[in-house]
This record gives structure tokens, C-alpha cells and sequence, in this order.
């Protein structure tokens, strides 16, 4: 057997095991458990080069003190937890929000979170499957995301389960302005 050949083989049985014992949750943010875990994931997460999404930073005090109260009671807040073997290794945030063009809601996952030590042992894939069973079950017309375009590696996990551009993107592009207040 090739190094690469074998290499790939030990990833699939890793990926397995993990996916064997992977639970993912709601997070109840009532709950001290799921707040740490959704802070730590999200610590972890804004540390991260910006290549990869993150702020190079950690999440700023007064931000971290807000969080979880603000998203416990953002009415339309979905956040799932990716837990193995009880310690959470993802995390996606996603907000209901709503089209106009279809009439119907929309899932707008905000942050997907992996710990870096745990990538490409099909979590994120399993948070995504999650996801969408949740926009389904909303009765949600899409699931919607950002990306920066410099983050090859979720560009190729959203484009393996199924994300795409706007259909009049190679037409024009969609930008995603902010402005801050």
C-alpha cells in the first residue's frame, strides 16, 4: 500500500470512530454547560488566522460577558453543539431569517466552528446535515452563508454539501457590506 493510499485509509477509520460517537445537540443556553461550550468554541473560533475566518484575536471581554445572554434571547437564535466523547468539538450559530421573493423563512448559519485538532473528521459535515434537518423542519426555503473566499477549506465542504453562488452570479457579483454603528 502507497503512504497516500494509507493515509487516507487511516483518515476514513478515524472519521468513522468519530462520527460513531459524535452527538449533536440544541444547545440549551439557559444552561452553564452549552454557554462554556458555545464561548470556548466561539474563543476558539475567533483566534483563528483571518485566512480561515477567524479574528486572530480572542473575543473581547465585554463581547464574551453579552454573548450568551444576547443569543438566548434573540428570538429567532438556533445554535447546535457537536459534542465527542462530552467535550464539544463544534459549534454552528444560525439565525431565522426571511425572503421576500419566496415568502418563507430562511437559515442564515452564521459561525461553523470546528476545533482545529478535530477538522476533517466529517463534523462539519455532520453540523451542516443538522443544519439543513433544522431548516426543513423551520420550513425554511434555503440556507444561507457567508464565506471569505481566501477560506479554501470550508469554500470546499459548503461546495460538497450542496452550497453554491447566487444563480446570477456569474453575472454579477453579491457583495456583503456592513456598516458599523
Amino acid at each position: 500500500m502507497t503512504e497516500g493510499v494509507e493515509r487516507s485509509a487511516a483518515r476514513r477509520s478515524r472519521e468513522a470512530g468519530v462520527a460513531e460517537q459524535l452527538e449533536i445537540t440544541c444547545a440549551d443556553l439557559g444552561t452553564a454547560a452549552s454557554g462554556e461550550a458555545v464561548l470556548e468554541l466561539l474563543d476558539v473560533y475567533a483566534r483563528e488566522p483571518t485566512d480561515v475566518g477567524g479574528m486572530g484575536a480572542p473575543l473581547g471581554r465585554a463581547a464574551s460577558e453579552r454573548l450568551i445572554p444576547a443569543l438566548r434571547d434573540h428570538p429567532t437564535t438556533r445554535v447546535l453543539l457537536a459534542w465527542y466523547h462530552q467535550m464539544p468539538v463544534g459549534l454552528a450559530v444560525s439565525f431565522v431569517g426571511f425572503s421576500t421573493f419566496e415568502a418563507r423563512p430562511l437559515l442564515n448559519l452564521h459561525d461553523l466552528v470546528v476545533r482545529a485538532d478535530y477538522r476533517g473528521m466529517g463534523i462539519g459535515r455532520a453540523l451542516l446535515s443538522e443544519v439543513e434537518t433544522l431548516a426543513r423542519r423551520l420550513g425554511c426555503c434555503r440556507v444561507t452563508l457567508e464565506v471569505r473566499e481566501d477560506n479554501r477549506r470550508a469554500l470546499g465542504l459548503y461546495s460538497s454539501f450542496g452550497f453554491s453562488g447566487s444563480p446570477d452570479q456569474k453575472e454579477r457579483s453579491t457583495l456583503f457590506l456592513t456598516k458599523k454603528l
